[in-house]
C-alpha cells in the first residue's frame, strides 16, 4: 500500500505551544491510500504550510516528509514532476487558477498533462457543480464560489494517490459543498486513493475515517 509518512516533522517558524498540542507537528503520522482523513487546524496552526511541504513547495521544516520510504525534500526534478503528476492533486486554498484563460481551458490543463478523463467527463462534473455555462468565461470573470468549483474539478482530472484540499469549500453554499464532497469521495473510491481535507473546522458531511487536530 502506497504512505506518505511523517517523521517527526515540525515547521521552524512555529511556535512551540502549538507544535506540542498538534496531533500531527513532532510526531509520526502515516497517511495511507484510500484513507480518508480529515485534519482539524485552526488558524496559525500550519495548515497550509502543512500542504506545501506535502507537494514540496517549501523546505523550512525539521524532520523528513516520505513518500514509500524515500524522502520528498531529496526528490530531483524528474521525481517531482512524477509525484504531482501521477501521485498528489491539490486543491490549494488560493486555488491558483489561470486567470487570464477561460474556465474549460483551466478545467482541461492537467487532462493534457497527464490524461486521465475524457472532455466528456469534464463537462458531466462542469454540469454537476453548476458551472456548465461558465465554459468559455475567463476564470477571473467568475465568483471566488465559482472559481472553488473550478479548481476542484480540475483537480480530478489527473492520475492521483492523494487527493489534498485546502478549505475547498468556503465559499461554496450547502448544496454545492454536498455536491462536490460527493464526486470527489466517487473519483477517490475509483482510484482507491486517499482523501485529505484540511479546514478550520470539521466537515459534518465529509466521512472521514481519522480526525487529526493541527
Amino acid at each position: 500500500m502506497q504512505h506518505i509518512h511523517l517523521n517527526n516533522v515540525t515547521p521552524t517558524f512555529l511556535e512551540q505551544e502549538k507544535i506540542a498540542n498538534s496531533q500531527i507537528w513532532n510526531k509520526e503520522v502515516v497517511f495511507n491510500a484510500g484513507e480518508k482523513i480529515q485534519i482539524v487546524a485552526p488558524s496559525g496552526s500550519g495548515k497550509t504550510s502543512l500542504i506545501h511541504f506535502l507537494y514540496g513547495l517549501r523546505k523550512d521544516y525539521s524532520g523528513t516528509i516520505l513518500y514509500d520510504k524515500k524522502s520528498v525534500s531529496g526528490f530531483n526534478a524528474d521525481k517531482f514532476s512524477t509525484y504531482r503528476k501521477k501521485i498528489l492533486s491539490v486543491v490549494f486554498q488560493d486555488l491558483r487558477l489561470f486567470a487570464e484563460q477561460t474556465v474549460e481551458e483551466n478545467l482541461s490543463i492537467k487532462r493534457i498533462l497527464q490524461p486521465y478523463h475524457s472532455t466528456d467527463k469534464i463537462d458531466e462534473m462542469a454540469e454537476k457543480l453548476g458551472i456548465a455555462n461558465k465554459l468559455n468565461n475567463t476564470a477571473k470573470t467568475c465568483s471566488y464560489g465559482e472559481q472553488q468549483r473550478i479548481a476542484i474539478i480540475r483537480s480530478l482530472q489527473q492520475p492521483f494517490t492523494f487527493l489534498i484540499l485546502d478549505e475547498p469549500f468556503s465559499h461554496l453554499d450547502e448544496n454545492n459543498r454536498k455536491i462536490a464532497m460527493q464526486l470527489i469521495e466517487e473519483e477517490a473510491l475509483e482510484r482507491n486513493a486517499s482523501i485529505i481535507l484540511a479546514d478550520l473546522k470539521p466537515i459534518e458531511y465529509f466521512n472521514a475515517d481519522r480526525t487529526l487536530y493541527l
